[in-house]
């Protein structure tokens, strides 16, 4: 019996992933890999996660991976990161800002240099991957900036600049989906849920083991997410299935935010 083979047109594109050394980033890594899209994986030096471990994945799942070395406070740093994708692979399609810092601190103890710390990495970071992408992007493409269903959809007490942030990015993609939209580049949010990763797991800043274990009760889902159900997400904004999908904030939390609160 004939089979069609479905093309979500991503096989031999080219995507640049900030914060790939873990969590979501190192999920879109490897799924990107098994649809056949090259990646450049932008790892911050001071994350404790080894980003070989994205490389070897990504080669294990039968694709190409480089890894370059990004902190996104810098914006020559985010230019280097797309322009490694140009020399090492001719070209740059696809962008994904997922680079994130998530740090507990009450209004009273919030100092300016956390909150313009915050900001910088979760809200002016991802612009300033996003203008890199731009400036080197010669055809159609679609970028997708990683927000939090806190900012996001929610409000979290002790966390007020990490919210701050993540709102600011809706703002950010609607206008950049407006601007880019005549060079045929898409722009789009997603917004996690409550996703197992490194950092939802931290206790000290975000849920902890337990807490994520509870909350993942109150989820309709029964529980919560994985990285890689996340990663599947963005590959679909970015792929041929969504090439009129721009400007949009798609939230992924297994019912969550649709639950009638009990």
């Amino acid at each position: 019996m004939n089979t069609l083979k479905r093309d979500d047109g991503l096989a031999g594109k080219v995507a640049i992933i900030s914060g790939a050394a873990s969590g979501i980033g190192q999920a879109l890594a490897v799924s990107y890999a098994k649809a056949g899209v090259k990646v450049v994986a932008g790892y911050y030096p001071g994350d404790p996660h080894d980003v070989e471990e994205t490389v070897s994945a990504v080669r294990e799942a039968g694709g190409e991976c480089v890894a370059v070395a990004v902190d996104v406070r810098d914006g020559s740093q985010c230019d280097a990161l797309a322009q490694a994708a140009i020399d090492t692979f001719g070209a740059l399609d696809i962008a994904v800002a997922g680079a994130g810092i998530l740090r507990q601190a009450s209004l009273h103890d919030l100092s300016d240099e956390a909150w313009n710390d915050m900001l910088s990495v979760d809200l002016t970071g991802v612009m300033r991957v996003f203008r890199a992408a731009s400036r080197v992007m010669t055809g159609p493409g679609a970028m997708v900036a990683i927000s939090s269903i806190a900012g996001g959809v929610y409000g979290w007490d002790d966390h007020a600049h990490y919210a701050a942030a993540k709102s600011g990015l809706m703002g950010l993609v609607k206008s950049l989906a407006v601007e880019l939209a005549p060079r045929s580049i898409r722009v789009n949010t997603l917004v996690p849920g409550l996703i197992e990763t490194p950092q939802s797991l931290d206790p000290v800043n975000s849920l902890g083991p337990e807490g994520l274990a509870a909350a993942g009760k109150s989820i309709p889902a029964g529980r919560v997410g994985r990285a890689e159900e996340v990663a599947r997400t963005v590959r679909f904004l970015t792929s041929d299935d969504a090439t009129y999908v721009t400007g949009q904030q798609l939230i992924v939390d297994g019912g969550l935010t649709v639950r009638w609160p009990s």
